[in-house]
């Protein structure tokens, strides 16, 4: 039987909304829902035992943020991802979150305290250090997200939101990034966040992001023509 909306507490229609939407974010990013898949609410609601009005909620979303496109008759089909996807994400990541790292730092240089930007960091090299590739990609993406909410701007946290969907494809399409050079970028990052210091967290942001455009773009560009998946950050 499906989960109705008020066996939650709180707001229980929102609540299951976004549960589902992590069920079929998930199930894009395994490859479970490949692109081109078709979202029917009715197969939905039995594969994943959430009942329609959730789904049809989390729909809304899942498109907004990059994973899905509704075409006229057809419904909702997930979205295909390309190389010119990736370069533009690129684009922008170097102007949003070079922005995000910077007033993370201004925020610690007021007093601001940011105790979950630590947390993640260790629990991310704890990650790299026994290759779990999968959590290594969530912890990277949670780390990343919380430098923006660092920044105090709320604008920026929702116009990144889309982008950070996207991120999530990429990133679990195809990336040749080795994990550890990129645990060592984000300690660097974290340390000048933490030490108060704008100029040089957003300069090791840019590099940071920079730096993964090569490897992405050609682990993509792989991945979109042999059919491999791999999973990074």
């Amino acid at each position: 039987m499906a989960l109705q909306a008020d066996d939650d507490v709180g707001d229980p229609q929102q609540s299951m909304a976004d549960f589902a939407y992590r069920r079929i974010s998930d199930k894009i990013l395994s490859g479970d829902y490949p692109a081109g898949f078709r979202l029917r609410e009715r197969e939905l609601s039995d594969d994943l035992d959430i009942s329609r009005i959730p789904i049809r909620e989390s729909l809304h979303q899942l498109e907004a943020d990059g994973f899905i496109v509704t075409y006229p008759r057809r419904g909702a089909v997930v979205r295909e991802f390309t190389v010119s996807d990736a370069e533009e994400l690129f684009d922008i990541r170097l102007n949003l979150e070079v922005f995000a790292a910077r007033k993370a730092a201004e925020f610690v240089a007021a007093g601001g305290v940011a105790p979950r930007l630590a947390e993640l960091q260790e629990e991310s090299a704890s990650a790299t250090a026994r290759e779990d590739i999968a959590a290594v990609a969530a912890l990277n993406s949670a780390l990343h997200a919380e430098i923006i909410a660092m920044s105090g701007n709320t604008l920026l946290a929702t116009a990144m939101r889309p982008v950070l969907g996207r991120l999530q494809r990429l990133f679990a399409l195809a990336s040749d990034r080795d994990p550890q050079a990129q645990c060592t970028e984000h300690a660097g990052l974290c340390a000048a966040i933490y030490a108060g210091k704008p100029e040089l967290a957003a300069a090791l942001a840019y590099a940071h992001i920079e730096l993964g455009r090569e490897p992405s773009l050609a682990g993509l560009a792989t991945a979109l023509t042999t059919g491999h998946k791999g999973i990074t950050q």
